[in-house]
């Protein structure tokens, strides 16, 4: 009869090594994900000043367009 407990014990000793090495196996595979994703975050951030800053230059170069537009037709209805 102690045979008998002492297997199952056994058994679930195994199941539990098991369980704990899945979940080890998950927890290392979430953590290349996170990694990743971590880059992705950086490259979007890199990505979105990079724009920021080219719309600031865009919206200054309208604004010089539009003082130029301003001026010519401030001249076009002189004559």
């Amino acid at each position: 009869m102690s045979f008998e407990i002492f297997e199952k014990l056994e058994a679930k000793v195994q199941q539990a090594i098991d369980m704990i090495t899945l979940l080890h196996m998950e927890i290392e595979e979430l953590k290349e994900k996170n990694f990743a994703l971590t880059q992705e975050v950086h490259i979007a951030s890199a990505n979105h000043e990079s724009l920021l800053r080219d719309n600031k230059k865009l919206q200054e170069e309208q604004l010089i367009w539009q003082d130029r537009l301003r001026a010519l037709l401030g001249k076009i209805e002189k004559v």
